[in-house]
């Protein structure tokens, strides 16, 4: 096994046959090549047991041998090899037999530091007038002071001025749009010959011209036809995730017409025609992500987001960290779409994010910070409904179990997948959060402080979780307060106040650029000199030099331009969500047993209540009727109010405590209204149960009247109490998606409840009262005392308002059928107006490209 030499620019590397070397402007790599058109990790050269080969990581700007862009090539002695450009990109030179005269750093257990790299390269002339730029930029007193007792800082950048340089001179990296961008920068993974005539269809099933192994894909998805002319069109063939052509969705059965450029994705596949060959493109991981001048104006014209510029390297975790008012959680938001930015862009593997979200959303995960499980349920139970929404719904069962078992596996969660995911430790629950967003193999895996509230234990194991993610094929972005375990990122982006970058680099850089010993201190320093530029410091050092301008180097739009897209399809339809949404509710409840118990204890006291007033319910009165049992509207009154708070009580809560999980299931394609009716239908039938209670308790021991108006007079009441309890749910969970926090709820429904005591139209006259009575028509407890009144004929058991007008009563107590049936109508329209409202709330906690 002969060695290899490399020649670059007059330096020489001896490569060892026993291990592989990458290649790339990462300064912890083997053979660093600090030139723009190069990416962080381009290439790894290794012997494959015949010969030298190598083989490029998805760059950016390709690796080029003899002029041909490769994939992979065999390293010929005398034959050179280009990188980043054909012609007069970075020349490698392979020499065989002799030693180097540098050696490649070996990667040993003590890895040496980004430092001590730039101290073994050849010595530089700094750069006069950007050294002048950052010294003459003040730094703080006391940040001055300390930057004076780090003597290595000044020599690192002194040493990094003439690759800064070069790095500014050289070709920025390009701003590739549209659908050629894609397929221009990257390899095909496979090629298809297209025939004339021929029909090449696309699926999951074996049965298909093209397999696609991924479960993001139906089973018969689509089709490529050739049409006359040459051009050929794509077909969906009913998919359930959709088939999209330069981002955009096809309509459900849809048909397009392909252009040279266009690019069509297939779950996590992305087609090509070029020539009469089919070029295939599967995102494994090796994908590029970049925010450029990311700018979020709010109200009032506050930028809380300005001009953020980054670039996130290939299969890496990176790591964001900041003062409190730094801009972290509106950073989230419009790197993943939940908000996009105001100005600038975000490009996942040169395809613009916002503009291709529909398609896109798929590849990219998001952990927040609070789980997105539903705790009462077991891990196993807890990714199957999570599974079954979230996969095309011909997806076998088998398949959803077999890929479950697979990320339980992987995230060492087999162990605990029969345990409840309350009964797990912080970091277990954590883990399960992640393995929910590991079930559809994103390439970019986002998280929101996934170690708030864990103790240092916890916190290693979760940010070592991570770092496993990272390397197992994986892009990780965490944003963070802890600061312990920032050393096992690859890069670490600071916010400053403000929302504005004041680093971007090496973690283990990034306290000598700021010049402080402890985060401790630069968290101080943030808050102490609030008005400092710090985005002005970053973008004078060399470390913006080395780390981000090439992707600064490209000009930001102006404005972010509306988005118009056709409304993606759903993975499931209508009816299944709802099915698996209703059993998913159900067992959550089930699991429950102490909410069980107190859905009947409450409507059973306050049915007992309502019998310790001594008075039969609705006797007629003695003739004459001087005397009037107006002990029947009290007891109506209980029984009503009673059902009013056990109603809302329901569902006061429910969407509130759910509202991470609704947020994250809304982006993946939930339906809102499937998601709604879920909630309406099972609390609907505990709401009827619990009438049934309360008017039965309340009924036994009374003497009820002899007839009804159309039926039995304990059904027809029964009925109002029940319709009252539905609508006062419907009120409830306008109230859970009103507030922003649960504590929240419980003063409002105890409100909620003194109001409709307040307007039953018991307790005083609310009819012919101009401004109370129209108040009235809103209180859903006046209709349904009302058309209890009609059954129990209320105005003439109770005593008349006006006792010199007996004959002046309710109007709408009238014993008569039309009356009882337009209480009744009236009380379930309220109930249908607050689903209406919900529906509308609702959309505030979706991510806003969706909306648009």
């Amino acid at each position: 096994m002969p060695e290899l030499v490399l020649e670059l620019n007059g330096r020489t590397w001896t490569l060892d046959p026993s291990r592989s070397y990458s290649l790339g402007r990462d300064p912890q790599g083997d053979v660093v090549i600090d030139d723009a058109r190069v990416s962080w990790r381009h290439a790894t050269i290794a012997w494959n047991g015949r010969g030298w080969g190598i083989e490029d990581h998805g760059s950016t700007n390709g690796t080029y041998v003899r002029g041909a862009r490769v994939q992979h090539a065999e390293l010929v002695p005398g034959t050179p090899v280009h990188l980043g450009n054909a012609t007069d990109g970075p020349r490698l030179n392979p020499v065989a037999g002799a030693a180097a005269a540098a050696p490649v750093p070996q990667p040993a257990a003590a890895q040496q530091s980004p430092a001590q790299a730039y101290a073994q390269q050849p010595p530089a002339q700094p750069r006069q007038q950007a050294w002048e730029q950052q010294v003459q930029q003040p730094l703080p007193q006391q940040q001055a002071q300390q930057a004076q007792q780090a003597p290595a800082f000044p020599q690192q950048q002194a040493q990094q001025a003439q690759q800064a340089q070069q790095a500014q001179q050289a070709q920025p990296f390009p701003q590739q749009q549209g659908g050629a961008g894609y397929g221009d920068h990257r390899s095909p993974t496979t090629f298809h010959q297209l025939e004339l005539g021929h029909v090449i269809r696309i699926g999951r099933a074996l049965e298909n011209e093209l397999v696609v192994s991924d479960l993001q894909v139906s089973r018969n998805h689509a089709e490529f036809h050739s049409m006359p002319g040459g051009r050929f069109e794509i077909r969906d063939l009913g998919s359930h995730n959709g088939t999209y052509v330069n981002g955009q969705p096809l309509a459900k059965s849809g048909t397009a017409l392909l252009g040279p450029n266009d690019i069509v994705g297939v779950g996590h596949s992305t087609f090509r025609i070029v020539g009469d060959r089919l070029e295939e493109f599967v995102d494994t991981g090796d994908v590029s992500f970049s925010a450029r001048h990311l700018t979020v104006t709010v109200d009032g014209g506050k930028q809380i987001l300005k001009d953020v510029t980054f670039g996130v390297p290939e299969k890496s975790l990176i790591g964001v960290i900041g003062p409190s008012g730094s801009g972290k959680s509106t950073l989230l938001k419009a790197l993943t779409g939940y908000r996009p930015a105001n100005q600038g862009d975000v490009l996942y593997d040169n395809r613009n994010l916002y503009k291709q979200f529909a398609e896109l959303r798929q590849r990219i995960g998001l952990v927040p910070q609070d789980d997105i499980l539903h705790k009462e349920l077991k891990v196993s139970t807890a990714l199957k409904y999570a599974a079954k929404l979230r996969f095309p719904g011909d997806t076998a069962e088998s398949e959803r179990a077999a890929r479950i078992n697979e990320v339980l596996g992987e995230l060492k969660l087999d162990i605990h997948k029969d345990k409840k995911i309350t009964s797990l430790s912080g970091g277990q629950r954590k883990r399960v959060s992640v393995a929910l967003e590991l079930l559809t193999k994103p390439s970019l895996i986002f998280l929101d402080e996934p170690t708030s509230g864990l103790d240092p234990g916890m916190d290693r194991d979760v940010m070592q979780l991570l770092r496993g993610l990272a390397d197992d094929g994986r892009t990780v972005l965490v944003v963070t307060h802890s600061v312990a375990e920032l050393a096992i990122c690859d890069k670490l982006l600071v916010m400053a106040p403000g929302g504005s970058v004041a680093y971007f680099g090496p973690p283990d850089e990034a306290l000598n650029f700021f010049g402080y010993s402890t985060w401790a201190d630069v968290f101080s320093a943030f808050e102490s000199y609030r008005d400092y530029d710090w985005a002005g410091r970053w973008k004078g050092s060399q470390h913006y030099q080395l780390y981000a301008a090439d992707i600064d180097a490209v000009a930001p739009q102006s404005v972010q331009p509306a988005v118009q897209q056709t409304r993606p399809p759903k993975p499931q339809g209508w009816g299944s969500q709802l099915w698996t949404l209703i059993r998913r509710y159900v067992s959550v409840i089930a699991s429950d047993k102490g909410f069980i118990g107190l859905m009947l204890i409450l409507p059973a006291v306050l049915g007992v209540v309502s019998t310790v007033i001594p008075a039969t319910f609705g006797l007629a009165p003695p003739k004459p009727p001087s005397v009037f049992n107006s002990a029947a509207g009290t007891i109506t009154l209980i029984l009503a109010v009673g059902m009013c708070f056990s109603g809302a009580a329901n569902s006061v809560r429910e969407l509130i405590k759910e509202r991470v999980i609704y947020e994250r299931e809304r982006a993946t394609g939930l339906s809102r209204s499937a998601y709604l009716m879920s909630k309406v239908i099972v609390l609907g039938v505990i709401t009827a149960i619990q009438g049934v209670i309360i008017c039965g308790i309340g009924f036994f021991p009374r003497d009820m009247p002899t007839e009804g108006l159309f039926m039995s007079p304990a059904v027809e009441i029964c009925l109002s109490i029940t319709a009252l309890g539905f609508t006062s749910m419907m009120f409830g969970l306008v109230i859970s998606s009103l507030v922003k926090t649960a504590e929240k709820t419980m003063p409002l429904l105890v409100m909620f409840a003194i109001i409709q005591v307040v307007f039953t139209g018991i307790l005083f006259q609310v009819y012919d009262s101009p401004g109370l009575e129209q108040i009235a028509w809103l209180m859903p407890s006046r209709w349904a005392v009302a058309a209890a009144g009609t059954t129990l004929h209320l105005s003439t058991l109770m005593a008349p308002w006006d006792r010199d007008n007996p004959d002046n009563t309710d109007p709408l107590w009238d014993a008569t059928v039309g009356q009882w049936s337009f209480d009744i109508i009236v009380l379930v329209l309220l109930g249908v107006a607050c689903g209406f409202a919900v529906a509308r709330l609702l959309r505030r906690h979706e991510p806003e490209v969706m909306r648009k």
